[in-house]
This record gives C-alpha cells, structure tokens and sequence, in this order.
C-alpha cells in the first residue's frame, strides 16, 4: 500500500453509507436523506483529496507488488485475494481513472439533492432508494480503481444489480421491461467478458515470460507481455470484451437497452446512468483491449470506428424524432459515445486526450440536461414534447439552465464540450482524415436537434396540456397521472403570467426552486469553466493518453510540416503485427 488507502476508503464510504441509510426505516425521510446526502458529501472530499495527493509533485508512483518503475498507476493498494489463481484484490489510479472517479464523487451529491422532493412507488422507501444510488457510487469508483482484471470484472458485474433495482423497483410505468432488458444485455455482456478473461488468463500463461509461473490476470503484468500473445489469439479474446464493452457503451447495434432503462429510470438513476456507467464500456477499451491486446485492437479498429461514426449520425437523426424528452436525451448520448469511441481507436494522443475529456464533459452536460428534463416533467407530469411551449415565459430559470444544458451538448465553444470535440476530430484528422469528416457531420445534426428541441418546449406562446390547465392525453404511454412524481413545494406562476395566457397556466409549474438551482449551479460553474480553462484536468489526462498511446503499439502521426510525404501512416512496433 502507498500511503493512505485512499481508494479503499472511497469504495467502503458509500457501502457503510448505504447500510446505515437503509436501516434507518424508523427515522424521519428528512434525517434519512440528509444521512445519505452528508456521505456523498464526504466522499466528495476524499475524491478531491485523492486529487491532491496525486497531483502533488511529491506523488510517488507505484507501490506494493508494483515497482515505481514499472507501474503507471498511483495510491495503489494491493492485497491476496484468490491466492490458487494469483488474484489479487488491486486498486489503482492513473489519469483516466482518476478524473472518472472525481466525476462520480461530484455528480452523486447533485443527483441526492436532485431526489430530495421525488416520490417512491407505493411500498418502496426513500432510504432504499438512496442507498441504492450509494451502492451504485462504491461499484462505479470500484470499476475505474481496480488494476486487477478480475476485480475490474467483478465490479463491472456487481454494478448490474443497484442500477436494475434503481429501474425496477423505483422506475416508470414500463420499468419492468426496461429493467429487464437492461440487465439481460448486460449479463449477456459479461459471460462474453468473463469467457475472454478466461481465455487471457490462461495465454498469459503460454507466454515466455511466465513459463512455469501460470496464468495471471494482474494488470501490468499483462501490459508487459501483451506482445508475446499471439495475435490471432489476441482477437478472440478481443471480441468478447469489445462486444461486452460495446453493450455498456453503448455502441450502435448495440444500444437498444439505453434509451428504455433511460426513460424510464427515476431522475437521479437516470443521470448517472447516461453520465457515468455508460462511460464504464469506453473506459474499458482504454485501460483493457489498448495496452492489454494492442494488436487486435489495431486489426479490428477499423470496425469500432465504423460503429462509431455510425451511431453519431444514427443517434443524432433518432434523437430528433423522438417525442419523449426522456428518450431525446439518451438518443443523443448515443451520439456523443461515438465520438468518444472514435477518439479512442484514432490511436493518437490529442484523440485519447479529448475521448477521456469528452467522458468527462458528457458526463457533466447531460447530467445537467436530464436533471432539468426531469424537473421540467416533474411539474407538468408528462414526458410528452408535443405537451410543452413557450415554458421559458412560465419559468425563466429553468427556461436558462435547459438552455446552458443544450448549448453544452452540442459543443457550442465556452462550453466544456467544445474542447473535448476539438481534441477529438483534430486528433482523428491526423490519422484518419476521412472518418474525422464524416462524424463533424454530427456538430451540424447536434445544433438542428437540440435547438429544434429547445425551440418547441420552451420558446413561442404558453402551449401545452403540460404547462396549461388542461390534462395530458392519459391514453399516452408518455403522459398520463400514473407514477407522476412530486412537485416542488411553493412553485406557483405568477399573476402576470396568468393574465397574459388565454388558458390559465397550472398553478404548479413554477419556475425553480432555491433548492433545485443549488443543484444544477455547480453542473453550471463546472461546464463553463472547463470551457475556458481545462487545462487541470489535460494535465492529469495527457500523460497517461500519451502512454496508451505507446502501449497500443502505436505513435503520434508526425506533423504534415515536418514529415515527408506519407510519414503519417500507423506505427506498429514489433509484437503486434
């Protein structure tokens, strides 16, 4: 261990947090929220801790079973877990992982206070509710620290079960289904990645460096004879965890469960579902298939890319023909994830570099859009698009954040998203010209369907079963009273509104509340920010995206000006032909 079990402690937080919250049946909702709320808190401060100390230029790198000349990973911690196969319970943290971990411990506060006036179904409790988000926290902060690839599968698996209970049981009319289709991919998913687990196992094993000493599943010491597996071995190994991968993603054909477990989650499930377990399929080519198995990745990246660009015209040309707000916002993160999936089989720098920051600012963006969809829809109690107009002369506020929402998701420059695209397509450009073209293609589909979206909900004259005094059509499977969460408390429109409407506006759709604009000031604080000044956060990505780089058996594309012609084409180093 290297100092302080800083990412222990992050696992085990939440965990402790979660079992208090749920045995606290007989305590008042208020104390049982405010108990959850002060653990996420607190596990904020730890992520931020963990910040520090790894940016700390004192940091050393490396620890436990690791040598600090081997070992990319810091505040690792490493202890004997099933000793006949040589696994080990092993935790780490590099640049990627790093700021995965600092997005989960800053979006989990946000989605408790987002919850805090949203009604359960009838027999289920709040306590359970936010014990389940906690839950979830631990395996997610689990998935992007483990430097053991059973451990990373393990808590790859374990986060299937607080998120299809979160659907389940505290979901929308058709959380059932959604809830079952979810976990059924996902299972699918992870018995292809357990067969490939299997199988690397037992490689490693037949290398030449590990003759006589077996299989291993440690992370870097599988980096360090990644070369020595055959590449034809390397690709069927490689299919099971792109595919699991590709699930989790989620990568076009592969996406179908998204947009049901989306719409129909609770709110604050539904915001880490599209602002950070989906990330858990992108992290998962990075830190497995890249340095673990560099020459299938190489062979078959042509196909993820296609998949990739695919899903960005695809994503983007659904999305603007949906008419539930909820499944608007999961389609068009289907579109994001293939410029994240691009910019990880680009193979260079600049696009690993922008994919990590695009995790990030997707995260944040849609976390903000999907919390303001889900306030919106909470005080009209429909999911209906064609149920809404001219909501920005009712409620300003919440008129202003959706927009900030909407100019964040579609990249506009000053936002965080523009920096992580750039990044992205520049760093495609240099490798892959081509397909950088085609998927710019999808900024242009982004500002139609998000501004088209914004335009028809929020500007124009007071319109709507939602918004006016009038019921939603309840034979709609989007509208209706049936599982309408709670409104906030004091939302009223105003006189003057009320006088300029010819149909009076619900008395409940008001604009938000101080406590609902605390929790999307920071989304705020934090989008445009990094739009200005990313520059802490590429500091902790680049050198790891530069290493991965390297352990794909790739190099950086030399600059057109100080190459000869033809110069630019792939580097494949030795091993992964």
């Amino acid at each position: 261990m290297n100092g302080f079990p800083y990412l222990v402690v992050l696992i085990a937080l939440p965990l402790v947090g979660a079992g208090v919250v749920a045995f606290m049946g007989g305590a008042p909702v208020r104390t049982v929220k405010s108990v959850a709320l002060g653990f996420s808190l607190v596990e904020f401060v730890m992520a931020v801790v963990l910040w520090i100390a790894y940016t700390h230029p004192a940091a050393q790198i490396g620890s436990g079973s690791f040598s600090a000349a081997d070992s990319p990973f810091r505040q690792t911690f490493s202890v004997d877990w099933i000793r006949s196969f040589g696994i080990h319970f092993s935790l780490g943290v590099d640049g990627i992982s790093l700021v995965m971990i600092a997005l989960i411990a800053f979006l989990v506060p946000i989605v408790l206070g987002a919850s805090w006036e949203e009604k359960v179904p009838q027999g289920r409790t709040v306590g359970g509710y936010f014990a389940l988000i906690l839950v979830m926290q631990a395996a997610m902060t689990g998935v992007f620290a483990a430097t053991d690839v059973f451990v990373f599968y393990v808590m790859f698996e374990v986060m299937l079960i607080p998120m299809y209970f979160l659907i389940g049981a505290f979901g929308g009319v058709r959380r059932a289904y959604a809830a079952t289709k979810f976990f059924l991919y996902s299972l699918i998913g992870g018995l292809l990645m357990l067969a490939s687990i299997i199988a690397l196992f037992v490689a490693s094993g037949r290398t030449p460096d590990r003759a006589g000493l077996g299989g291993t599943l440690d992370w870097n010491t599988l980096r360090n004879i990644a070369h020595e597996i055959p590449p034809s071995t390397q690709m069927w190994i490689f299919a099971g965890f792109a595919i699991a991968f590709a699930i989790k993603a989620p990568l076009v054909p592969l996406h179908t469960w998204l947009p049901d477990a989306g719409s129909e989650a609770p709110v604050g499930a539904g915001t880490l579902l599209v602002g950070v377990l989906d990330k858990v399929g992108t992290f998962g080519f990075l830190r497995i298939c890249l340095p673990l198995l560099p020459a299938a990745s190489s062979r078959l990246a042509w196909l993820i890319i296609t998949l990739a660009v695919v899903g960005i015209i695809y994503g983007a040309i659904v999305a603007a023909g949906q008419s539930d707000l909820k499944r608007f916002v999961t389609y068009t993160s289907i579109a994001h994830f293939g410029f994240i999936a691009l910019g990880v089989f680009a193979f260079t720098t600049q696009s690993i570099s922008g994919a990590v920051l695009y995790m990030v600012n997707h995260g944040l963006a849609t976390a903000l859009l999907f919390l303001v969809v889900g306030m919106l829809t909470a005080r009209g109690a429909s999911r209906n698009i064609a149920d809404y107009g001219g909501v920005w002369k009712v409620a300003p506020l919440l008129g202003g954040f959706f927009l900030i929402g909407a100019l964040a998701t579609i990249a506009m420059p000053g936002t965080n998203s523009f920096v992580s695209e750039f990044l992205v397509l520049i760093g495609t450009f240099s490798r892959y010209p081509a397909w950088a073209v085609v998927a710019t293609t999808g900024i242009v589909f982004a500002a139609v369907y998000m501004l088209w979206i914004f335009q028809r909900t929020m500007t124009g004259p007071v319109r709507g079963a939602a918004v006016l005094q009038q019921e939603p059509d309840d034979e709609s499977p989007l509208g209706g009273p049936t599982g309408r969460p709670s409104l906030p408390s004091g939302a009223r429109a105003t006189t003057a509104t009320l006088a300029h409407q010819p149909t009076a506006v619900k008395v409940r759709f008001g604009d938000l509340t101080k406590r609902e604009i605390g929790v999307l000031t920071p989304l705020v604080v934090l989008i445009i920010f990094l739009g200005v000044y990313p520059k802490p956060v590429l500091d902790v990505i680049n050198p790891t995206a530069e290493q991965t780089v390297g352990w794909s058996c790739h190099t950086d594309p030399v600059p057109a000006h100080a190459a000869a012609a033809g110069t630019t084409a792939v580097t494949i180093s030795e091993g992964c032909q």
